[in-house]
């Protein structure tokens, strides 16, 4: 909850209160409504039990991101409220089937996932409204060449809410430029890094006025995450950590794995099943489709999916990333692919060894040898297992390019924990939603070779 900007940690606080006595009261009206106003015998169940139900419901909201408004529309708050209440409804039958804590009957769940989703979504709404507010626009100059400035400006552009709004592009003269713009601005955003001397002035600069400083992400920015603090007498130390997970994370990665993937594929076989039918009847090759990738320690392996492309495409064009509105995918396999089912043979993968339920995505070898040729960091995203979702998955698009996806690769490596893979699996659920997401290089998307005339350049 530390992103939502406008709110102190008070005005959080009574946000976060405020969600759990709304759900409380969407329960209780579900209860009233299928009732008549007569709350039944296990009405009483549900209060012994709902500390249970609040505790998850927070958790759940923490997980999805419901609190970090920076980077959202109202319709992603709503969408996420909506899934927030499909996975409580699901957690409530399993403590009814499981713990056997109370009885709580379907139709009281179906109204409340009706009840919640209503309420919680006009709250979700007064309170986005209530922090652009309080937050409002953030003005920043980007300083960089003109080519990463483009990028910049084009990424902010397209954000879902605008908050960052470009005010000008310093591309020469930074000092001279900079200290005449430093009193308009809010945010100083240095895209190009390498120059230490100039990154510890303008952090000073941003001190001295009380400005934020942005940097990418890049190795050398991230390298500094995670460091260890350590004192030896007198002596001050940073240790870096490296971009590896500890030999006990990797266990319990593994158990959770396992453990999660063979229930997912229990779950799943009947559409495993019926989805193997429709290929069959619908285009002539094999159901799975089979492909040389490279995962953990750059070791090469087999990947499986549904096959959602004609049996010739790989022949007839050779290694090549897939396109938005690729006329080499199937009528069938549009539909897998819009809803990542073609990717559920993965599980098979998880339980090898050969990948893990959250990490990078694997690429062939083709496309890894080039790109380690353009970014030697390229090959620090094998020192994990490669994963069927992940971080640049989850806050990425299909036709993100390989360097951003390996700023976000590089990301989760250092930051790695247990709970950060949770949060990722929760978070996929959304992108189910997402069509953007699911669709390959749209080559037509790329601005010009201009800034826009609005935004003012210094050279």
């Amino acid at each position: 909850m530390s992103n939502t900007g406008g709110f102190d940690r008070t005005k959080k606080m009574i946000i976060l209160i405020s969600d759990v006595l709304l759900y409380h009261v969407s329960i209780y009206l579900a209860f009233f409504l299928r009732y008549q106003g007569d709350l039944p015998y296990n009405y009483l169940a549900y209060e012994k039990t709902r500390i249970y139900i609040f505790i998850s419901f927070i958790v759940l909201n923490i997980l999805l991101g419901i609190y970090v408004m920076y980077n959202k529309r109202k319709t992603d708050l709503i969408l996420l409220t909506l899934i927030i209440q499909l996975i409580m409804s699901v957690l409530i039958m399993a403590m009814t089937f499981f713990g056997r804590l109370f009885t709580f009957p379907r139709t009281v769940i179906l109204i409340s996932l009706i009840t919640s989703t209503i309420i919680l979504s006009l709250w979700r709404i007064v309170i986005f409204k209530l922090y652009l507010k309080l937050s409002g626009s953030k003005k920043v100059v980007v300083i960089g060449n003109e080519e990463q400035c483009r990028q910049v400006v084009q990424n902010f552009t397209m954000a879902k809410n605008n908050r960052h709004v470009i005010e000008a592009v310093i591309t020469g003269h930074v000092q001279e430029h900079i200290e005449q713009l430093i009193e308009s601005i809010d945010i100083i955003y240095l895209v190009d890094n390498s120059r230490p001397e100039l990154t510890g002035d303008l952090y000073r600069l941003a001190l001295m006025h009380d400005k934020k400083l942005f940097l990418p992400t890049t190795f050398e920015t991230l390298k500094m995450v995670s460091a260890n603090v350590m004192t030896i007498e007198d002596e001050s130390i940073l240790e870096l950590s490296m971009f590896h997970i500890s030999p006990e994370d990797d266990l319990l990665k593994r158990a959770g794995d396992i453990l999660i993937s063979v229930i997912l594929l229990i779950l799943a076989s009947p559409i495993m099943l019926v989805t193997a039918l429709l290929i069959k009847a619908t285009s002539k090759g094999p159901v799975f489709y089979k492909q040389t990738r490279i995962t953990l320690d750059q070791r090469e392996f087999s990947i499986l999916k549904f096959r959602t492309m004609s049996a010739t495409a790989e022949k007839e064009s050779g290694p090549v990333l897939a396109q938005a509105n690729d006329s080499r995918v199937t009528t069938v396999g549009k539909y897998l692919r819009s809803l990542r089912i073609d990717e559920l043979p993965q599980l098979i993968n998880v339980l090898r060894g050969d990948m893990s339920l959250v990490g990078p995505r694997p690429e062939r070898p083709f496309f890894v040898e080039q790109f380690k040729e353009e970014n030697p960091y390229y090959e620090l995203r094998h020192n994990v297992r490669a994963g069927i979702t992940g971080y640049a998955q989850v806050y990425g698009k299909y036709s993100t390019d390989f360097q951003a996806k390996l700023k976000f690769d590089l990301v989760y490596i250092k930051n790695y924990s247990l709970l950060f893979d949770i949060q990722i699996l929760l978070q996929t659920i959304k992108i189910l939603f997402d069509k953007v997401s699911s669709k390959g290089v749209d080559e037509a998307s790329e601005w010009g070779d201009t800034l826009p005339d609005s935004i003012d350049i210094y050279k």
